[in-house]
Formats: structure tokens, sequence, C-alpha cells
């Protein structure tokens, strides 16, 4: 016959071991529970370098978008001038082959 204190300690065992396990377990999970939240706030103050690093470069893409619209202005007046320094040019030039022109025949009339 089995003793009911026998029956008794050793349901006490059990539960104790089963309660050590559950501690352990518990502990363990903290432990990684830990680890992983410290992972986190490292991933987050990364992702936070990253989003000021990518914010900077917009700021300075937009500072250079600015820059080229301004020197596509320049550019733009720049070319009007040279078309109407070129077309003034052309203008003295055939102006001054139609005095010469001019000069030439009257020299050969008189003659």
């Amino acid at each position: 016959m089995s003793n009911p204190f026998d029956n008794q300690q050793q349901l006490i065992t059990n539960t104790y071991d089963v309660l050590k396990r559950t501690s352990d377990s518990i502990q363990r999970s903290n432990i990684i529970a830990y680890e992983s939240e410290q992972v986190g706030t490292e991933v987050l103050s990364e992702l936070g370098e990253q989003r000021e690093s990518l914010l900077r470069s917009t700021r300075r893409l937009q500072h250079a978008d600015s820059d080229l619209s301004q020197s596509r202005k320049i550019i733009r007046k720049l070319n009007r001038e040279f078309l109407y320094n070129k077309i003034i040019l052309s203008s003295i030039i055939f102006f001054e082959l139609v005095i010469l022109i001019g000069l030439i025949v009257i020299k050969f009339i008189k003659f």
C-alpha cells in the first residue's frame, strides 16, 4: 500500500520542479525581452540618425535644384544676349558692305 504522505511528498516535489522550470523559463524570457528591448532601442536610434541624414540630403537636393534653376535662367539670358549680339554684328557687317559697295560704285562712276 502506498503511503498518503509519500504521494503528497511526490506531488509537492513535482509541483516544486514545475515551479522551478517555470521560474527559469520566465527568467530566460525576461532576459530575452531585455535584450530585444536593447536591440529595438539601438534600431530606433539608427533609424533616427538615418532620418536626419535623409532630411539633410533632401534639403541639399532642394538647394541644388534651386541653384540649377537659377543657372538655367542665366544660361538662357546669356544665349539671348549672344543671339542679339550676333544679329547686331551681322547687321553692322551688312551695312559696312553696303557702304563699301556704294563707295566703290561712286568712285567708278566719277571716273
